[in-house]
């Protein structure tokens, strides 16, 4: 018996299949092979085609089914991981009106302010646990006010993930933790956040069904079924945003438990039991994949917008020509812990919400032109990634979410010795790092949504760690004295 799992990002959509009962990954494809394009009209705007999602997701399914060389009969259940915040519009007949709304389009950002000035912080503080900020409300609160007959026409809005899985079985549904991402989600009355729909002026029956994250949420059509390669009936039994499906990828559904990635962008994301927020709105606080009106599971996430791609940035423009990441941290060993002086803040991608939304730019700190050379910024920059970390993780420990122990996989950043030694330094926290990714997680969720596991104890029964990082108490001090130059430059400098 097989599981499918997917992961809808905005890059690529990968696929993989998995076998229930060893969790041995069968095949996995992505596509497209090159990234995926986005669509900027203007300055701050992002959008996809929906439909575009679909037909990497055939591509993807059909690479799968031809690599297993399964029969699609023995897929027991299908399981989506999508990019949060995005905001697709259907009309009556389930069609689209307008290109999604993604992640990182920034134009919901004044109305989510307005919202958060006139509603005031403690309003949306003690019931969203977020400013309303860039979330899909906000997003379609521009809609509303910029293309107002297009919004005359919306019947039901989705996420990436709601839309994936209406195209495959005809019902337009969503979770809470989906609705939480939204910014929809009232966590104090326990139900969809009605006064801030009803300050935005969005009918109530805009919201699609909402259902139980893991459980059948649909069955798949013939058509989708025949346009994909797969069995009709086939249920889709779980869907979760990216990150709360990264950190059940690594096995994170109890309170303390940390998930982390560093990508492009970078995310710690913690599980908390407390409903609590910070004052500065500096994390973003959603509904985790196991959370329920009768029990309180929050995932707390601070987002790096500046991870690896500044990383990329200094192997583009500092690097000799043609050398690798691998060669690049061989380099960058030689260099002491904190870097000989030189500090580097990494905000170079946007505005950094855990900066309370600024867009201050990546800043290098005491360089000296007698001692300091290209290694110095190549350590320099993955410091100053990890110390951006420590500042968000020490913003969740205020809130009451301690880090001692850190789950990731072994993909991006975690491939790098420097990176995951002075994470583990400046923390204090042991770094479990597993063989996972988003795909595989849904797989294996899909599993818990359809009974063929009783539980994550049973479903990760299988998850394979493949390295433990523990810190190295004889340099502690070393790289607390790092990551103390480097806040005191920060908040000298920016805040």
């Amino acid at each position: 018996m097989y599981l499918l799992g997917y992961d809808i990002g905005s890059s690529s959509v990968k696929a993989s299949i998995v076998e229930s009962q060893s969790g041995r990954v069968v095949a996995s494809a992505f596509n497209p092979k090159q990234e995926a394009p986005i669509m900027s009209l203007r300055q701050g705007w992002a959008e996809q085609d929906p439909d575009s999602w679909w037909d990497y997701l055939r591509q993807s399914t059909r690479e799968v089914l031809a690599a297993s060389e399964i029969d699609a009969h023995d897929i027991a259940a299908i399981g989506i991981s999508y990019q949060m915040h995005g905001l697709v519009c259907v009309d009556e007949s389930m069609h689209v009106l307008r290109p999604a709304i993604i992640w990182c389009d920034s134009r919901g950002v004044p109305f989510g302010e307005r919202a958060f000035n006139e509603l005031g912080s403690e309003q949306c503080l003690s019931h969203l646990l977020n400013s309303p900020g860039n979330f899909t409300a906000s997003k379609l609160a521009w809609v509303k006010e910029n293309e107002p007959q297009l919004f005359e026409r919306i019947h039901k809005i989705m996420l990436p993930g709601d839309y994936v899985a209406m195209r495959m079985s005809g019902n337009c549904c969503t979770t809470i933790s989906g609705l939480s991402e939204m910014m929809l989600w009232d966590f104090h009355d326990k139900r969809p956040a009605g006064f801030l729909m009803d300050y935005f002026g969005f009918p109530q029956t805009i919201l699609p069904e909402i259902v139980p994250t893991f459980s059948e949420q649909g069955r798949l059509m013939r058509s989708a079924a025949d346009d994909l390669g797969l069995a009709e009936g086939t249920p889709i039994t779980y869907r979760a945003g990216d990150q709360p499906n990264n950190a059940l990828s690594l096995n994170v559904f109890n309170p303390g438990e940390i998930a982390s990635t560093a990508g492009t962008s970078g995310v710690v994301y913690g599980v908390s039991g407390v409903v609590a927020h910070d004052a500065l709105s500096r994390v973003n606080i959603f509904a985790h994949v196991n959370y329920s009106p009768d029990v309180d599971r929050l995932g707390v996430m601070h987002c790096l917008n500046g991870t690896g791609i500044l990383n990329s940035w200094i192997r583009r423009n500092v690097a000799d020509a043609g050398m690798s990441y691998a060669a690049m941290n061989a380099v960058a060993a030689s260099v002491p812990i904190g870097s000989e002086g030189v500090s580097i803040l990494p905000f170079g991608n946007g505005a950094e919400r855990i900066l309370q939304n600024k867009e201050v730019g990546c800043s290098i700190h005491g360089i000296d032109f007698n001692r300091h050379t290209k290694q110095h910024l190549m350590r320099a920059a993955q410091e100053g990634i990890v110390f951006a970390f420590k500042y968000g993780i020490d913003v969740m420990e205020q809130i009451g979410m301690p880090v001692s122990v850190i789950h990731a996989g072994n993909a991006n950043m975690f491939l790098s010795d420097i990176f995951k030694a002075t994470l583990a330094g400046v923390t204090g926290a042991t770094i479990d790092i597993y063989d996972t990714d988003g795909s595989v997680g849904a797989a294996r969720a899909a599993g818990m949504g359809v009974g063929i596991y009783a539980d994550n104890t049973e479903a990760f029964s299988t998850l394979r760690k493949i390295k433990v990082i523990e810190p190295d108490v004889t340099r502690a001090e070393e790289y607390r004295s790092a990551y103390g130059r480097w806040k005191e430059i920060l908040e000298r400098n920016i805040l």
